[in-house]
């Protein structure tokens, strides 16, 4: 049934003195450092939040989707649309990374600034603000913990056996999971339960359930906002305005999370990907070193450099236009546990290999083990080649 692959993570458990190469080096070793010394090593001005200037990169969003909301409307044409949408769809996406910096509570000191334009933000592309921060703090705290993280959580072995071959299939089926995005927002993950609009659900505490609710009531008007564009212009035009572009934006936010998540980089051997870990063996630390930086060419400063994304899983409070500082900071503490991205051209086509060598890869990890790597079904690939 599988093709075991966890030994390949078991190569040293103690670091020599030499150091390591990058064929023997184990990323799922102890690291021989604290994140204290990660900490110290990155420069006090990085941690300080300046609304003003969180705002102004909100500003520059807003003017560009206004403006080729414009551009759309005024051109009106087939030979247009196929630039606007790509285009608009990844400024939703950048949209979005601003609110998930309100989430963070590194876009301002102010809760009450991070709340609001948090809530403006993540409405105006369907996301519910409270919902998903929730969540995504849970991610966050148990980040590279099988059984409590909340983000492209492996399915352990006994539920991948459990799901049938459509689930299977569109969950490891190109592209099919680069549309879960609003999927998991309202029944969340296989093997998990709730949603992310349910104030009762398993994701939320009692004394949360109120922020739920003001979340899901705005995440309603927006929605209804735009079903009523639709009958008062056209839905045609809707779909060509917003809908479109929304699901270009849910495509790049699956790529970009899975890649950060999912561990082959230039520098690593085909066939090792990142550890996870369950018990005693999981920390903090260690958690966060199976996260993954990537580099987007062009595309960095657009999302806000997101694709530094190991300090920021590390040290979430500190704001996005200081993680590209911080990161070359904190890399010779790192060591070999920081793995290299490999340089894109303007456009970030060279990751696609990565995520089709992970999905061809990833399917499940054991349900014994407190180090543990993904496991491949050999079935499954061959089912999708023959479909």
């Amino acid at each position: 049934m599988t093709e075991n692959r966890e030994t390949l993570g078991q190569k040293t458990m103690e670091k020599s003195n030499g150091g390591h190469d990058n064929t023997d080096f184990d990323p799922s070793a102890p690291p021989p450092f604290k994140i204290a010394e990660i900490r110290a090593a990155i420069p006090k001005h990085c941690w300080v939040k300046n609304t003003w200037k969180s705002l102004s990169y909100v500003l520059r969003d807003v003017l560009i989707v206004a403006a080729l909301i414009v551009a759309a409307i005024k051109f009106d044409s087939w030979f247009f649309w196929p630039i606007y949408w790509p285009l608009q769809g990844t400024m939703f996406w950048a949209i979005f990374v601003l609110g998930h910096d309100c989430g963070h509570g590194s876009f301002s000191d102010s809760s009450m600034v991070n709340s609001l334009v948090g809530h403006i933000l993540h409405s105006s592309i369907l996301v519910p603000y409270h919902g998903w921060r929730i969540s995504h703090k849970t991610h966050h705290q148990n980040h590279g913990n099988v059984e409590k993280d909340e983000s492209w959580v492996p399915l352990t072995e006994k539920v991948y056996k459990n799901l049938d071959t459509m689930t299977k299939f569109v969950r490891f089926s190109l592209p099919l999971p680069m549309f879960a995005y609003p999927i998991y927002l309202w029944r969340r993950s296989p093997g998990k339960s709730g949603s992310h609009f349910h104030p009762y659900s398993d994701l939320f505490s009692p004394n949360e359930r109120k922020e739920v609710i003001v979340s899901t009531v705005c995440w309603l008007v927006m929605f209804s906002l735009l079903l009523y564009l639709s009958f008062t212009t056209s839905p045609l035009l809707t779909l060509k305005l917003y809908g479109v572009p929304y699901w270009i934006f849910v495509m790049w936010l699956d790529f970009v999370t899975y890649l950060h998540h999912h561990g082959y980089t230039q520098k690593e051997c085909d066939d090792l990907s990142s550890p996870w870990y369950r018990g005693k063996e999981w920390s903090y630390l260690r958690g966060g070193l199976t996260t993954v930086d990537r580099d987007y060419g062009w595309i960095n400063n657009i999302h806000h450099d997101i694709g530094t994304h190991v300090v920021h899983h590390l040290f979430p409070q500190i704001p996005h236009y200081h993680l590209v500082e911080a990161t070359k900071a904190a890399k010779p503490i790192f060591g070999e546990y920081y793995r290299e991205p490999e340089k894109s051209s303007p456009l970030p086509f060279h990751l696609i290999k990565y995520l089709i060598q992970s999905m061809k890869q990833d399917h499940f990890v054991s349900d014994i083990g407190d180090v543990i790597f993904y496991q491949t079904d050999p079935q499954l690939n061959k089912k999708n080649h023959h479909e």
